[in-house]
């Protein structure tokens, strides 16, 4: 890996419209330059989720250029460099996952999927709320997790461990206090 420019992360989930979108602004605004965050999905949902967006910008994280997007994109000539595939779905992981060309790290993050409680109806706004801030806090546990780390000279091994630490770790993760949607009261 290179050390003379960031890490080029792709976060990979199915439909990339809420948690592989929350984890790249994560990384990218959390990431002092030291990673370049992407998101992908193998079946795009082709928009990202409202809720996401909205919880982004509560949280005073940018959401331009944020978009649901095929990973055909990033197997593409041209294409960045990867460093570093996080799949953060349960389902990603047992996905054939297309031939990326490098030799990059893989981790496995899994969050439950915010958009379920999305798509079961029956969930009050709260109880929506509360998915997608759930997945917040997780993925933002783990990306400083990540971040603290010193990844950039570490050995790969080494490295490899810790990133599988990392989605053993927090499961459980309370939402942290102040951690509220921009209509919460």
């Amino acid at each position: 890996v290179m050390a003379d420019r960031p890490w080029n992360i792709l976060v990979l989930c199915t439909g990339n419209s809420a948690r592989s979108i929350l984890a790249e602004a994560l990384f990218n605004a959390l990431g002092g330059g030291r990673v370049r965050a992407f998101s992908a999905g193998s079946r795009p949902a082709g928009k990202v989720n409202p809720l996401a967006l909205e919880l982004l910008e509560a949280q005073g994280l940018d959401t331009a250029g944020l978009r649901s997007k095929n990973w055909d994109e990033f197997a593409a000539l041209g294409a960045p460099q990867l460093d570093l595939v996080v799949t953060v779905c349960g389902s990603a992981a047992n996905e054939a996952c297309p031939a990326w060309p490098g030799n990059f790290l893989r981790a496995h993050w899994g969050v439950d999927d915010p958009a379920a409680a999305e798509m079961a109806k029956a969930g009050s706004d709260d109880d929506r709320h509360a998915a997608f801030m759930k997945a917040y806090a997780l993925l933002a546990e783990r990306i400083l997790t990540f971040l603290s780390l010193s990844f950039e000279t570490m050995d790969r091994a080494e490295l490899q461990r810790h990133l599988d630490e990392i989605g053993r770790a927090g499961a459980a993760a309370a939402v942290p206090q102040g951690l509220t949607f921009a209509d919460d009261d």
